[in-house]
């Protein structure tokens, strides 16, 4: 053999003795380095099992410090009730870093970007801003603290590129609040008063929510002129004739009435029309008349086919276009309908696909396959063909499931494998802090992202890692979301879940509090012996034998699927 090759063997050999032996920092006993990556191909998404994040697009993660301020909105606020940063080209950056793949997400559901209110409220909470997003001032402009369309259309193209959709939110039940640079919407468009008492259908939905909130005259179908100030701002920005022409071009297609829902309408869908939004998420649903969410998911349905027409190339799937409501209260025991007391609405009959769930939070208490079955049973019954979305902890819920994140593990196994959609909230994967001193009301829930818990807190990387292996699991399977579920054995729990449509098939096997050590799950009659399977917790394959498979090792979770 010629010298030189001897040398190159030695070289070589040498590198890997050095790589074998050269020191790791430490990790957490129950984890390891990096997610075992698989491929799952031919996976169709389904909304019914589909796992979204939820972020408020201010408190995520700033990309582009340089639109931090805007509007002179510089007065002092109270705690966590001012402008912090976040904005839209933050949630692109963690797209394109691979953040809400490696945690499974594929969908993205943010808080509204449209142009807030100017001024600050002045509340006995201390002056508030709309950081939120849900104080509108003018919904055909994105609010420059939260970026451009430009980067709207960026963020969406990057998320489509990582197979994860958009759900954009959007209010059409008020406007923002009046402050000194911002005055009220003209009367034939909002009332002020009374307040809301949540006692009846009426004093529910023809009122305004909170003092200082304008409501939309949702049930009014009286033709209005548009307010001389947004007319003036549209003049302002060179758009008006723009503006005026597409209106014009909406009424004439549609036929619709000139009327306050409609122009909110419009302008909403056009973000679907313009950037391809896969759904909208429909804020304080009960206290609008029901009739405007078939009206919007119509316009919005016809937005979104418009724009796969024009764009082939960018469309994900035959999906239609997807609408989940927030009528607040709603818990899935209730079925399809929500009880005002003198009435009942079925909002699934009136364009939403799901509606969140409240009830999750008080079900977690429950034992594991107490809550499965509940869930089970119900989506494969009163609520056959719709969903609803699961969460245990949000931006407005004072009193989520784990408030002070100590059952951190037990929040992702809760969450991610009951039947039905999930929505994790920002923070839920790091045990962002909710108990915030200072805040006051819902401000607690909403501070900044904590990365950097992420990158120095070995307990928050444990976490982290968990709620991404079950994220993954769950992303890879819709049968965990949308599938059947079947217990398989009490002690240790085992069950299995099955989604079938058309050709495709899926099956798997899930075990929780499992043992230390060896441990034997029972498979029989959902896998036959000789069957491969691979936990994909412990990135171990193993083989059916006598019903049942054999793991070792100290996680008390087990993730099983076909091994390919």
């Amino acid at each position: 053999m010629p010298r030189v090759c001897l040398l190159l063997m030695l070289s070589l050999f040498v590198f890997s003795c050095q790589q074998k032996n050269k020191k790791v920092p430490d990790q957490p006993l129950v984890m390891t380095d990096t997610i075992p990556e698989k491929e799952h191909r031919n996976i169709p998404f389904v909304w019914e099992g589909a796992n979204i994040y939820f972020l408020l697009t201010d408190r995520f993660n700033n990309g582009n410090p340089n639109n931090d301020l805007n509007f002179e909105r510089t007065d002092s606020t109270g705690t966590l009730r001012g402008f912090m940063g976040g904005d839209i080209q933050g949630i692109t950056d963690k797209i394109r870093q691979g953040y809400f793949s490696d945690l499974g997400i594929n969908a993205i559901w943010f808080t509204p970007v449209v142009e807030q209110i100017h001024g600050a409220t002045d509340e006995s909470t201390g002056n508030t801003y709309g950081y939120h997003g849900y104080w509108a001032k003018d919904w055909t402009a994105l609010d420059p603290n939260f970026g451009t369309k430009k980067d709207l259309e960026t963020m969406v193209k990057a998320a489509h590129s990582k197979g994860i959709r958009v759900l954009m939110d959007v209010v059409v039940n008020h406007t923002g609040p009046v402050t000194e640079k911002d005055q009220v919407w003209p009367k034939e468009w909002v009332r002020e008063d009374p307040t809301c008492q949540f006692t009846n259908y009426e004093n529910t939905t023809a009122c305004s929510l909170v003092d200082n909130l304008p409501d939309v005259l949702t049930e009014s179908d009286a033709p209005v002129k548009l307010p001389d100030a947004l007319l003036a701002k549209w003049k302002e920005e060179g758009r008006l004739s723009n503006e005026l022409d597409e209106l014009q071009l909406f009424f004439e297609r549609t036929g619709y009435p000139r009327a306050p829902r409609f122009y909110i309408i419009k302008w909403l869908a056009d973000y679907v029309n313009e950037f391809g939004i896969d759904g909208f998420r429909v804020d304080t649903v009960k206290h609008a008349d029901e009739k405007a969410w078939a009206e919007l998911y119509k316009e919005a349905s016809h937005a979104f086919e418009t724009w796969k027409k024009r764009n082939p190339d960018q469309v994900l799937d035959e999906n239609d276009f997807y609408m989940m409501g927030e009528v607040y209260g709603y818990g899935i025991s209730s079925g399809r309908e929500y009880d005002f007391g003198d009435k009942k609405v079925d909002y699934f009959a009136h364009g939403l696909n799901s509606l969140i769930n409240f009830e999750l939070k008080y079900d977690a208490n429950n034992a594991y396959d107490v809550i499965f079955e509940k869930y089970n049973d119900i989506l494969h019954t009163k609520l056959k063909g719709q969903g609803v979305v699961n969460y245990l902890t949000s931006h407005d819920d004072g009193e989520p499931f784990d408030k002070d994140r100590t059952k951190s593990i037990k929040t992702a196994n809760v969450l991610l494998l009951t039947p039905g959609t999930s929505q994790v909230y920002y923070g839920d994967e790091s045990a962002r802090d909710l108990t915030i001193e200072g805040t006051q009301g819902d401000a607690t829930l909403r501070s900044f992202m904590n990365w950097q818990d992420l990158d120095s807190l070995p307990e928050t990387k444990r976490i982290h890692k968990h709620w991404q292996k079950l994220g993954q699991f769950r992303s890879n399977h819709p049968a965990i979301g949308a599938g059947k579920h079947q217990r398989l054995a009490k002690t240790p729990y085992v069950f299995g879940r099955t989604y079938i449509k058309g050709d495709f098939k899926d099956k798997v096997v899930v075990g929780l509090d499992l043992p230390k050590g060896k441990k034997s799950l029972w498979v029989k009659g959902f896998f036959g012996d000789g069957t491969k399977l691979y936990d994909t917790y412990s990135d171990t394959q193993v083989i059916v034998d006598n019903g049942k498979v054999i793991l070792e090792n100290d996680f008390d979770i087990a993730l099983l699927e076909l091994a390919q």
